[in-house]
């Protein structure tokens, strides 16, 4: 979907619609697609929500803002997927965007210099946003709450392989004891508590291949596969240790869907979610398997 050549008045063509990829100014490393309604008009008045996907391993950021141009216009907002690519630092490595933090690259900051950029762009309101991200995304999407809960909107958490328990016993990021010494800062609950929060997997992604590290991972810690052997396990530990910290859920199990981010039933539950949040709801109630916040 494009506009007319004519459309834009200070922005370029490519700025507008399905974009092109633009490099991120704070570290060009790193880029980033959106997606502009139609309707956008570069003198308008009305601010925009904006919408949050982070890519799984795949790196497929232009097909998940592809999969919400629907939605995109049917609601009005602008939506942002970053690209983290393969390979920043370390030859062929894959993971590190979703733990946050690697070395001297704090992706999270990636992100916000992203949202920063758009809003210098574009009539958005990206104070507080609404994030959504799947398997890989998945891991960035709930560590990125712990960091950032001002700033979210709302939060989904599709299908990741290792969690990050609310767990001031245990090192980050099996746990959330030394957070501070990690990136200066505490977990704020009451914050979190304040955000919509959505768990969405399928019912069907039961294979543990990639989630079972060893001793001689990377990522190694004792403790890294305690949560469950499972991606539906380890999202119901999670889930479990949110409402236990009264932390409102929503938990969406959908029926003959594996690991699959863009399959249409799981994103269907996403933007149900979404939908919700934007109306202003509290989009409590799953649609298979739901729980109420536990009252602190």
């Amino acid at each position: 979907m494009r506009h007319e050549p004519g459309h834009g008045k200070r922005l370029s063509y490519y700025e507008f619609g399905a974009t092109s990829l633009f490099a991120c100014q704070m570290d060009q490393r790193f880029s980033y697609c959106l997606y502009i309604p139609r309707a956008y008009d570069e003198d308008g008045t009305n601010d925009y929500p904006l919408v949050v996907l982070i890519h799984g391993t795949e790196r497929g950021a232009q097909r998940y803002r592809d999969e919400f141009i629907e939605f995109a216009e049917q609601h009005q907002c602008i939506v942002l997927a970053p690209l983290f690519p393969c390979g920043i630092l370390k030859p062929g490595e894959l993971d590190n965007y979703k733990f946050i933090r690697y070395q001297t690259i704090r992706y999270d900051e990636i992100l916000l210099s992203m949202v920063a950029e758009i809003s210098a762009r574009y009539r958005l309101n990206g104070a507080r946003f609404l994030i959504h991200g799947f398997s890989g995304g998945g891991h960035f999407v709930h560590r990125f709450l712990y960091l950032h809960s001002e700033r979210l909107a709302g939060a989904s958490i599709g299908a990741p392989g290792l969690v990050t328990l609310l767990d001031p016993g245990k090192p980050w990021w099996v746990g959330t004891g030394n957070l501070r010494a990690e990136f200066g800062i505490e977990v704020d609950l009451a914050k979190i508590r304040k955000v919509p929060v959505q768990m969405v997997v399928g019912a069907a992604d039961t294979e543990t291949w990639e989630i079972t590290p060893d001793d001689k991972s990377p990522r190694w810690m004792p403790g890294i596969n305690d949560a469950g052997k499972t991606r539906i396990e380890r999202l119901q530990a999670l889930h479990r240790c949110f409402l236990g910290h009264g932390i409102g859920v929503r938990f969406d199990l959908v029926p003959n869907v594996g690991h699959e981010g863009w399959d249409p039933a799981l994103l269907a539950r996403v933007k149900d979610f979404f939908a919700s949040t934007l109306g202003g709801k509290t989009p409590l109630q799953a649609h298979s398997g739901s729980a109420a916040p536990v009252k602190s």
